[in-house]
């Protein structure tokens, strides 16, 4: 694989499919298209192709039919003068608020099969509209934008006039809002002291339980509690509740401690609202509860999330992947449960060609599944596509 190069002839084949896609097909512009910048990333060129505007959309389409680009951006921002080759020199008016889910800020995700991690990040990403966008923060749904990007994500595009103006701080604490960040025990659980004794004529507690905030409570305390249900309920009911654990990140001694620890009684407790005192529980269940119900939007501590980026490229809505050769697929948050990027997002035609794998494949798109070795195979041009842009394949 890391010998393996991508023959001129392959990316000569690769734009020519994605020459004849543009020709027939309408690539819908952004509102205010003529206030965008645009970038695009050429087949066998190098960097980016960027500080681009257009005011005619006829333009536009002889650009994408005469130049067919391997990616296609264009900007979250609105400039006066999009396409001035400075950042100051553009005059920025405002900007979409950008979140944009990729596998790679799956924990663990590169021990996960392509169609797994797109299958984990639709859940991430659901989450982030329904329960965060709409549910929390109120936004209409006729103003997110959602988005296959064509790759590894997807991307919800905020459109509300309310968040134009924000800068990239005002930003950051919407991110840190969705992921959870600085959340403290205090501000979700209070103390309730459960019994007395009196000690030198003064009454003092003698025990104390955390309380729970209600599962139907708004923002996040409702959302720690029902995590934290949910996580009982798994484990509970898990044939394993060992390795049911270790999915968690427990280690085997913390995993025993944890289960003994969890008597019944004390399960019973936490259902009705009530959290125990252990410090092992308390501090297994808040860590564990904020993860499964907090979205994950960057690669680290330090990675910059595209939501603080004021002045972000995005792909066209519509442009194929250069990757892939998937389009970026448009959907809605009802359709988002079923739909299935590596068959809703196929652009492509099926009529078969030749190409030389440079290892086995086993994939499934457009509802057929493929089993494929290593040497030459005859494909439909969509598969094609798709594993000379992964690099596991040659045109023959």
């Amino acid at each position: 694989m890391e010998d393996f190069s991508t023959t001129k002839e392959s990316l000569e084949f690769v734009k020519s499919r994605f020459g004849e896609y543009y020709e027939t097909n309408k690539i819908g512009l952004p509102d205010r298209f003529g206030k965008r910048e645009y970038a695009f990333v050429f087949f066998g060129g190098r960097g980016m192709y960027r500080h681009v505007s257009f005011d005619k959309k006829t333009g536009f389409t002889n650009f994408l039919q005469e130049r067919a680009p391997q990616h296609a951006y264009y900007s979250t921002a609105y400039y006066q003068k999009p396409d001035a080759p400075t950042m100051q020199e553009k005059n920025w008016m405002g900007a979409e608020l950008i979140f944009d889910l990729d596998s790679d800020h799956l924990p663990n995700a590169e021990k996960y099969t392509y169609d797994k991690q797109l299958r984990i990040v639709k859940k991430e990403f659901y989450k982030l509209v329904n329960d965060f966008l709409i549910g929390d923060f109120g936004f209409d749904e006729e103003h997110l934008g959602l988005y296959f990007s064509g790759g590894r994500g997807y991307h919800c595009h905020v459109h509300d006039p309310k968040i134009l103006k924000l800068d990239s701080n005002e930003r950051r604490e919407i991110v840190d809002y969705i992921t959870g960040r600085d959340i403290q025990e205090s501000l979700i659980f209070h103390e309730q002291v459960t019994s007395t004794i009196k000690i030198g004529g003064r009454i003092v507690p003698s025990a104390k339980t955390l309380k729970m905030p209600s599962p139907n409570a708004p923002g996040w305390k409702g959302r720690i509690s029902r995590g934290l249900i949910e996580i009982i309920e798994e484990i509970t009911t898990s044939d394993n509740p060992k390795e049911k654990l270790r999915e968690y990140g427990v280690g085997k001694k913390s995993a025993e401690k944890l289960l003994n620890d969890l008597s019944e009684e004390r399960i019973k407790r936490i259902k009705q609202g009530n959290l125990d005192q252990t410090k092992t529980i308390r501090k297994f269940f808040l860590n564990n509860a904020l993860r499964k119900t907090a979205v994950t939007m960057s690669a680290g501590e330090t990675d910059e999330p595209v939501t603080c980026d004021v002045k972000r490229l995005i792909r066209l809505p519509g442009s194929l992947h250069g990757k892939t050769g998937f389009k970026v697929t448009k959907t809605t948050l009802d359709d988002l449960q079923d739909f299935d990027p590596l068959r809703d997002a196929i652009a492509l035609p099926s009529k078969t060609v030749k190409i030389e794998l440079n290892q086995s494949v086993e994939i499934r798109l457009k509802d057929e599944d493929f089993n494929l070795k290593e040497g030459v195979e005859e494909v439909p041009m969509f598969l094609a596509v798709f594993l000379i842009g992964r690099r596991l394949a040659n045109i023959t």
